[in-house]
């Protein structure tokens, strides 16, 4: 089963899948009726991603997946908050899951908002604000290291959420100091397709 895929393996797996993608040649594997009833009992995804909300970063779609490959979470700017931690842990400590994946892509509506924020002061409304409180500190350490293009703030916030997921959970951590999971982050490109390796924790 694909549980029993490396790191590397899984991260190769996305990687043809997304080349798939972007080139118009997507095979739209386990999708049919035969894979939906072989995982009415169980699943066994060989990765999680943990992307942003965006409507056009379809995870299943840009990494040509069907049923059953891969375990989704999504909030606007790939924001952590508890729910996200456990679960990615779930996926990591009951699925067996060897590879996490942080989703980023350019022209990040969260990333942008926050950026604004930084530069005029002024706070979005509602729970919005909390999206931006914690995009923040991606966005100052962009400026400081004179990046100050959305997209170069993107990456850095893919970076820094990579290594908080490392940093927040014992599950996460342990997964890859064992070598039985890795961490990565990839920066999309809504104009080709292409996702892109920006950032790697664990064994690859």
């Amino acid at each position: 089963m694909a549980t029993y895929l490396t790191p590397a393996l899984a991260w190769r797996r996305l990687r043809e899948g997304n080349e798939r993608f972007v080139s118009g040649a997507s095979s739209h594997p386990n999708q049919d009726a035969s894979r939906r009833s072989s995982l009415v009992e169980n699943q066994h995804p060989f990765a999680v991603i943990f992307g942003c909300s965006d409507s056009r970063l379809a995870a299943e779609i840009i990494f040509d997946l069907g049923l059953g490959d891969a375990f989704v979470v999504r909030t606007a700017g790939q924001v952590i908050d508890d729910a996200v931690l456990g679960s990615l842990e779930y996926s990591v400590s009951v699925l067996g899951v060897p590879l996490i994946v942080v989703l980023g892509h350019d022209r990040c509506g969260a990333v942008t908002a926050t950026k604004t924020a930084v530069e005029t002061g002024q706070m979005p409304v509602g729970f919005m604000r909390s999206l931006v409180e914690r995009i923040t500190p991606s966005v100052l350490t962009s400026l400081r290291n004179n990046q100050e293009d959305v997209n170069d703030m993107v990456i850095e916030n893919v970076k820094q959420t990579s290594q908080r997921l490392v940093d927040s959970s014992r599950v996460i951590s342990d997964a890859v100091e064992g070598g039985r999971a890795a961490v990565i982050g990839l920066a999309y490109s809504l104009a080709d397709g292409k996702a892109d390796l920006v950032s790697g924790i664990g064994e690859l």
